[in-house]
């Protein structure tokens, strides 16, 4: 018996914060300044309505400024918690407090063939293929379609990304979408696999990527989706087109103001529009590398100030990790990939996504994704609490075993040793072994993986009837489609 009981009020794993208290008040009162003084262009006359009533002021046709009042009201009704469901229904995502979930990003232009290592336009085989490795991920939560593929009609890109989302896993989905239509007829396949509307409330598998097109301009594809939306009780994240030094100030607290006076006004918009409607905020910004106009993924300066602000206002939050703004999968991906991804987890982001994107985000690579769950599954083990209770203590044991005994052969040992981590792809053994396996290398490892998932029949997870119903909105959509081609 152990001598003592331990006497804990916590256990939790190690986090990291920017932003003091004080630094967060001030970025909150400087943001409800810019919305009260400067407002806002809102490009919808359905939510110039709901603010006018609300009793927000309006001048110049569009331009609308919102008092303290409203925001602090919709801060009130928001929920705190948005939790993402799987393909059977199964809570699996409770975005809140510090929790955090890894998916991949969408729309990469380009993918980095696994079969013959060149970059090429992305096609729909390429979603198909994504879908399937991350299905066979065990640390990617949750997927986004991961490119753009250039094989199908533009205007039902969106339909032919989430019906194979829909078709090939079982992890709960975000999906982009461009206007109000294409968002229905989405929330429609989702309703279909969720067995009807009530039931995807309920039990949500789907969030919508409703991306604005500048901080302080609500375009009106965005603000429809959003009152669609929350109309509808389903998750949403509100990403500001914030760019630093181009749509927002060059400095990070400057940035953050106006994307929070972005994500606080979509916020007010939703709570007009339903009270209680789910919001999730999205990632406060990027920064243009000033010598080479590149929108970047992976600098040092994307702040995770935008994960305290969200634990400030305790909300659920967006971020990006996993990826690089290298254009091969080389030492400088595994470097941008794996800092970016501790970083996010040791701020607590709920929701990370862009796993797997090259480039700057033009190019998507299934081996990076590959990659990137390797890392994970070492972020997790890293963020994982340390158990101090009598059986992790050991003292009984360490008694019995004494100065002069090893703990090697102990029943202890033997319970225990599983709970560490132990990687798929990074090798620990030693150099003879090592030379004797091949010497393979770590991204040779993955390219095998890689290989062996692909080379296998691609099996829905939908029923036929099911599947059937999901297709039918996107055959509706072809023919809304040719009849606005004739």
């Amino acid at each position: 018996m152990a001598i003592w009981n331990s006497n804990y009020r916590e256990n939790r794993g190690p986090r990291f914060q920017v932003l003091c208290k004080e630094q967060l008040d001030e970025i909150h009162a400087a943001t409800l300044e810019v919305m009260e003084r400067t407002g806002s262009r809102i490009f919808d006359d359905g939510a110039l309505a709901l603010l006018k009533k609300a009793g927000a002021h309006i001048s110049d046709g569009n331009r609308v400024r919102i008092s303290p009042g409203l925001v602090e009201k919709a801060l009130g009704t928001v929920p705190h918690r948005v939790v993402l469901c799987d393909r059977e229904g199964k809570r699996v995502m409770p975005l809140e407090g510090h929790k955090t979930f890894f998916g991949t990003g969408s729309d990469c232009l380009y993918a980095l063939d696994p079969r013959t290592g060149q970059r090429r336009q992305a096609v729909l085989q390429d979603i198909v293929d994504g879908m399937r490795l991350c299905e066979a991920m065990p640390n990617i939560d949750y997927v986004m379609c991961m490119f753009m593929p250039w094989d199908v009609p533009g205007p039902l890109t969106d339909h032919y990304q989430m019906e194979t989302m829909l078709l090939y896993t079982h992890k709960p989905v975000v999906f982009v979408t461009v206007d109000l239509e294409r968002c229905v007829d989405l929330v429609e396949m989702a309703e279909a696999v969720a067995g009807g509307a009530d039931e995807l409330r309920l039990r949500p598998q789907i969030a919508c990527y409703n991306n604005v097109a500048a901080p302080l301009r609500h375009n009106h594809e965005s603000v429809q989706k959003l009152l669609y939306l929350a109309g509808k009780g389903l998750p949403q994240l509100y990403v500001p087109g914030s760019l630093r030094g181009v749509t927002a100030p060059i400095t990070i607290a400057g940035a953050l103001v106006v994307s929070n006076a972005c994500q606080l006004t979509g916020l007010v918009l939703t709570q007009l529009k339903q009270e209680g409607a789910p919001f999730i905020r999205g990632f406060g910004g990027s920064t243009m590398d000033m010598r080479t106009m590149v929108n970047l993924y992976a600098e040092p300066e994307r702040s995770r100030a935008n994960t305290d602000l969200a634990h400030y206002y305790d909300l659920p939050v967006f971020g990006i990790a996993g990826c690089a703004d290298s254009k091969v999968l080389d030492e400088q991906a595994a470097i941008e990939a794996a800092l970016t991804l501790l970083m996010d987890a040791l701020s607590g982001t709920n929701l990370v996504h862009d796993v797997g994107y090259l480039e700057a985000g033009l190019m998507g690579s299934l081996e990076s994704v590959v990659l990137c769950d390797e890392v994970i599954g070492w972020v997790k083990r890293h963020m994982a609490a340390v158990e101090v209770n009598p059986e992790a203590l050991a003292v009984d044991l360490i008694d019995q075993v004494g100065p002069d005994g090893t703990f090697l052969d102990t029943d202890h040992t033997m319970r225990h040793f599983r709970e560490d981590w132990y990687p798929r792809f990074m090798d620990r053994h030693n150099y003879a072994d090592w030379e004797a396996r091949g010497k393979p290398s770590m991204i040779a490892k993955i390219s095998d993986h890689v290989a062996g998932i692909l080379s296998t029949p691609a099996e829905p997870v939908l029923s036929p009837d099911v599947a059937g119903q999901v297709r039918a909105v996107r055959q509706r959509a072809e023919a809304r489609l040719a009849e606005t081609q004739a």
